[in-house]
């Protein structure tokens, strides 16, 4: 499985606890609560959990799952699908990352590749 960095569910803006990624649907069901899951090069099965758990577009989860997509921003029913490169000077050298980002109304999925 990919590596999950955080996830997080907060209520009121106030961080409560940490959330395993099969009850993000349950927490996201409680008023005023909202999940930050952040992960690091998923793999395809975590892909399809997170797209059962927050409802997302199932092509959006493909474009997520392979790194060197171009930069998007794709709207969905519920979420948009956000495409960036980031870029960080490293000695000398420019070094460029991808990280796709899933914004809904009371979550935010960010994946990071390379």
């Amino acid at each position: 499985m990919g590596s999950i960095v955080n996830s997080v569910a907060y209520k009121g803006g106030i961080r409560q606890s940490d959330v395993p990624i099969e009850d993000i649907s349950e927490v996201l069901r409680e008023p005023d609560t909202f999940v930050w899951l952040g992960l690091l090069e998923p793999d395809e099965a975590l892909l399809r959990q997170l797209q059962e758990e927050f409802e997302l577009h199932e092509l959006a989860v493909e474009d997520a799952h392979v790194a060197h997509q171009r930069p998007k921003v794709e709207a969905y029913r519920n979420a948009l699908f956000v495409v960036l490169h980031p870029a960080w000077l490293e000695g000398e050298e420019i070094r460029f990352g991808e990280t796709h980002l899933f914004i809904g109304k009371r979550f935010l999925v960010s994946i990071r590749h390379g």
